[in-house]
């Protein structure tokens, strides 16, 4: 790939000269269409969020006057994603996407709502404090010391382990629901190969392998043309619906707007013992699943400098804390970074204008609904295994001759897919670090900060 170092000219339009110049296109070696092509691939990875956020939330949200509000949520969704991701592209000028969180909306919807029979508007509330801590710990650096205290080798296995967890989530998909059915539970071995002559089954393998193939021979924008290829061949096939419509004009979330504000005045009928417990639920998961995320993402794209920090952090964060505040406020759970933004950054997105892409996708989505919701999981099932793939590479840098170094980067390798938690993979591998180091007698390299963050996620996996 080449630098875009052309000059403004006649056949060059100054917008995109602009465009280049602000998102400093030359310094990382990119153009104008690969950053499009990375941002549109980050988009349709993540786009089914715009279905499954809603179909969860609806669960718990609803008016019996208003009926379902899944309309509603899905343009909440798409408004919070859009948002936030917009904040990261200005703001921190990264490739990296939000949205509402897939295991926190969960928690929200069955857990706090269903289960603890908390109104949605004071689940919505809670939200809304995390979103405004989160602000308090990005402005104060917090979470940006939090990266540059994981270890090197932590970071390389977060890479990989977020790329082992999005591949395990592609190939596992439930094919009656349009996934890819690959993988399969099983009580006898817990999991197991699915129906491979499922339609849906043999439409995500002929996806591999038409974008393996698209790969190998380098073509730009494999990952983007391999899910619309497999989407419209399924079309065709008659093995997924078509689209029912194109555009559509989306429902305005009337009934979800402002209802944090009002859940805020309702919390104190609550038992404050189990509110707290609530927002620092949502607050803990959600801080350490974005700090390994962009620890992750960081790592992909390489802007985790020597010091293993994370240039413009701060910024980065704020992004989620933004999206977070602004989403309760729209009506969705909490917004957090993507692990579906390596699919862009794969494609080549280094620059914050592949962010910006994706957020401009986001807000073209509220009028498109219908024809996202037609895209079937398996059709991006090829591209999430590839980048898991692809992510796998950074584990060749950790220090596998050196037990210290070694089992605690496996463990947050393993630990991250079969936990389905990015936010548990990192933290085994942070307890473990620290305990290993010392029993080799390097006490002295260990952090203290690190030995803090060890004790608090023990105290997580003992009493939460």
């Amino acid at each position: 790939m080449t630098a875009d170092l052309r000059p403004p000219s006649p056949n060059r339009p100054r917008f995109i000269a602009a465009i280049a110049e602000y998102f400093n296109f030359a310094a990382v070696q990119t153009t104008f269409r690969t950053e499009a092509i990375a941002g549109c691939t980050t988009f349709f990875t993540m786009a089914y969020i715009l279905v499954v956020n809603p179909a969860i939330l609806s669960n718990a949200i609803f008016l019996e006057e208003a009926g379902d509000l899944f309309g509603e949520l899905a343009i909440a969704t798409a408004l919070a994603a859009a948002i936030a991701t917009l904040v990261m592209a200005l703001g921190a000028k990264y490739p990296f996407a939000l949205a509402p969180g897939m295991g926190l909306n969960a928690y929200f919807a069955f857990s706090v709502v269903l289960g603890l029979g908390v109104a949605w508007p004071v689940a919505l509330a809670a939200v809304f404090i995390e979103g405004l801590l989160f602000m308090v710990l990005s402005v104060t650096k917090v979470r940006s010391q939090l990266v540059a205290l994981i270890p090197e080798g932590l970071k390389q296995a977060t890479a990989g382990g977020i790329g082992l967890f999005i591949a395990y989530i592609a190939l596992a998909g439930n094919p009656e629901t349009g996934g890819a059915g690959l993988i399969v539970a099983s009580e006898a071995t817990m999991t197991t190969l699915g129906e491979l002559g499922h339609p849906h089954t043999l439409m995500a393998i002929a996806g591999i392998l038409l974008t393996s193939a698209l790969l190998a021979r380098r073509l730009p924008g494999a990952l983007l043309v391999g899910i619309l290829a497999t989407a419209i061949l399924s079309w065709i096939l008659g093995i997924a619906p078509p689209p029912e419509a194109i555009v559509a004009l989306p429902p305005l979330p009337v009934h979800l707007w402002g209802q944090a504000i009002q859940g805020l005045g309702a919390m104190g009928a609550m038992n404050w013992g189990e509110l707290v417990a609530i927002v620092l639920a949502f607050l803990f998961v959600d801080l350490f699943d974005t700090v390994g995320t962009l620890t992750g993402l960081g790592m992909k794209a390489g802007y985790i400098n020597p010091q293993g920090q994370l240039p413009r952090a701060n910024a980065a964060f704020m992004a989620d804390a933004v999206g977070t505040t602004a989403g309760a406020l729209l009506g969705t759970s909490t917004v957090t970074s993507y692990i579906e933004s390596a699919a862009g950054i794969t494609a080549g997105g280094r620059t914050g204008f592949t962010a910006l892409t994706t957020a401009g996708l986001f807000g073209l989505a509220l009028f498109f609904t219908p024809l996202l919701a037609a895209v079937p999981g398996f059709a991006t099932a090829p591209a999430l295994v590839l980048v898991g793939v692809l992510m796998m590479g950074a584990v060749r840098q950790i220090r596998w001759d050196d037990p210290a170094e070694a089992i605690p980067a496996f463990l947050t390798l393993i630990v991250m897919p079969l936990s389905a938690s990015i936010a548990d993979g990192l933290a085994v591998g942070l307890i473990t670090y620290p305990v290993l180091k010392t029993f080799q007698g390097k006490f002295s390299e260990v952090k203290g900060g690190l030995w803090a963050i060890a004790v608090l996620f023990v105290v997580k996996f003992v009493w939460f």
